[in-house]
């Protein structure tokens, strides 16, 4: 389960970045909204599995509510699921 999680908070942060530093400044500044368009619904789908996974693996990992918080947080921070990954997958 936990490389499931890995998988998909990689994929989750990498959808993130894409929508927020290249799609959504096309849109706005290009007048094309297209690519949020494409990369909206994969990146909705991979926060809400993001969100599941990591609510059901916090038993698995032994996670206190404060570490799961932390978790849940990071996926609405650019960046925030590697630092997950880094610091809570890893070991």
């Amino acid at each position: 389960m936990k490389n499931i999680f890995r998988i998909v908070s990689f994929l989750e942060g990498v959808s993130y970045l894409l929508l927020l530093f290249i799609a959504t400044p096309i849109k706005y500044f290009q007048e094309d909204p297209q690519y949020v368009k494409m990369l909206g619904m994969p990146h909705g789908i991979l926060f809400m599995l993001y969100i599941v996974l990591a609510i059901v693996l916090k038993k698995e990992m032994n996670w206190t509510n404060k570490t799961l918080g932390i978790v849940l947080i990071a996926s609405v921070i650019p960046f925030g699921t590697f630092y997950v990954d880094k610091k809570y997958l890893q070991k």
